[in-house]
């Protein structure tokens, strides 16, 4: 089945464009993934066997229990934290340049992850993810058992095409010298923030440079006392430029997670 655009209307009534990640490019990641896992579990019995000499003469069970544990831990827990905590993107995902979201546009949740992934023993059956691979190709989105359950589609990341032009708050940002980079937030704080709070801090960005100065000081209070809580940075003691550059860091954070090609 080739892949295929979906039109999502968040619950914000946001209209949102991706391109679902098909069997091809979800078989590449798993691959990738399954690559890595290999590796780390060959490292883990390496690690039993020197073990094993060291407990030897006791006869104790235990670097077995701990190896079985490790590598169970390891196979099933990989992607249900890679998925949570890295904005739905194993290593695979990441090199294919595929993630998973919740069907409504949103990341995807904890229980969600917790989801997906507990039924991906199933998906696997009965080698080498035949379950999943069957489901994945007839299904209308792509969706193996874990997803449906879960409620989740595997999408494409978004990716210019060519050479896009500077909009006026890019140029501006670019002549600040701010990048991404140069706001720390931890990826808690990202996830916290949904399609309500883009929707404030793109309004921001479009009127920013088209407001006089004191209104640009307003919207600008007004904008930092909102957010800034929600992400866990202070307001105090900063200067109105030290604001407005720290909105403008949010603004080139969050567009990467909501502003999609149409």
């Amino acid at each position: 089945m080739n892949e295929e655009q979906i039109d999502i209307k968040t619950p914000e009534f946001v209209s949102l464009k991706y391109k679902l990640a098909g069997l091809g490019s979800r078989g590449a990641a798993i691959i990738i993934d399954q690559l890595l896992l290999t590796i780390a579990t060959v490292g883990i019995v390496l690690f039993l066997f020197f073990l094993t000499d060291t407990f030897e003469t006791t006869g104790s069970t235990i670097p077995l229990v701990i190896a079985l544990i490790a590598i169970f831990m390891l196979n099933y827990g990989y992607f249900f934290i890679a998925e949570y905590f890295f904005g739905g993107k194993t290593i695979g995902k990441k090199m294919i340049g595929i993630r998973v979201i919740q069907e409504n546009g949103h990341s995807i949740t904890l229980l969600s992850s917790f989801i997906r992934n507990l039924l991906r023993i199933v998906d696997m059956l009965p080698n080498f993810y035949v379950v999943g691979m069957i489901l994945v190709f007839f299904h209308s989105k792509h969706k193996r058992l874990g997803d449906l359950a879960a409620g989740t589609i595997v999408v494409h990341e978004s990716r210019a095409k060519g050479k896009i032009k500077q909009t006026a708050i890019e140029k501006e940002i670019a002549s600040r010298g701010l990048s991404e980079d140069s706001l720390e937030l931890e990826e808690w704080a990202l996830r916290s923030l949904g399609t309500k709070e883009w929707r404030l801090i793109k309004t921001y960005t479009d009127r920013l440079l088209q407001l006089p100065n004191i209104e640009g000081r307003e919207l600008t209070n007004q904008m930092a006392t909102l957010l800034f809580p929600k992400v866990g940075l202070e307001i105090e003691n900063r200067t109105n430029e030290e604001l407005e550059n720290m909105l403008l860091v949010l603004y080139l954070k969050l567009k990467n997670e909501w502003e999609f090609e149409l």
